[in-house]
């Protein structure tokens, strides 16, 4: 990497309505981060992926943060990518198209490629 790209950071979250605390932090650090200028792809795994779901993202709220789905809607249009685990999706019947506008369903090789492309992964 040139020393003038920006940086990568993968961000992992597995929580999503079952906690909304450990669903919104992850959120607000990829926003953080697209602030910084960093590339941020926002993976959804187990029950993360009911943060790009449609019927549930608008019902996550952890005290003292913005809602879920503010800091999702800013985190996409600010350039965020928000890749969501296919198998996952398919454990809890969730079709593709309750899915939240600017989704990518995906599988293990194409998130494992995100983070081997990573300056830095981390996960919630």
């Amino acid at each position: 990497m040139a020393a003038d790209e920006p940086k990568r950071l993968v961000i992992v979250a597995t929580h999503g309505i079952d906690d909304p605390e450990r669903a919104t932090v992850p959120l607000v650090m990829a926003n953080a981060a697209l602030a910084m200028e960093a590339k941020v792809v926002l993976v959804l795994q187990s029950t993360g992926v009911s943060i790009a779901t449609r019927g549930m993202v608008e019902h996550i709220f952890a005290a003292n943060f913005d809602p879920a789905q503010k800091l999702l809607d800013s985190f996409l249009e600010f350039g965020g990518k928000l890749l969501v685990c296919i198998p996952c999706l398919e454990s809890r019947k969730i079709p593709n198209d309750m899915l939240v506008k600017g989704a990518e369903p995906v599988k293990a090789g194409r998130v494992v490629q995100e983070m081997l492309d990573a300056d830095s992964v981390v996960s919630y």
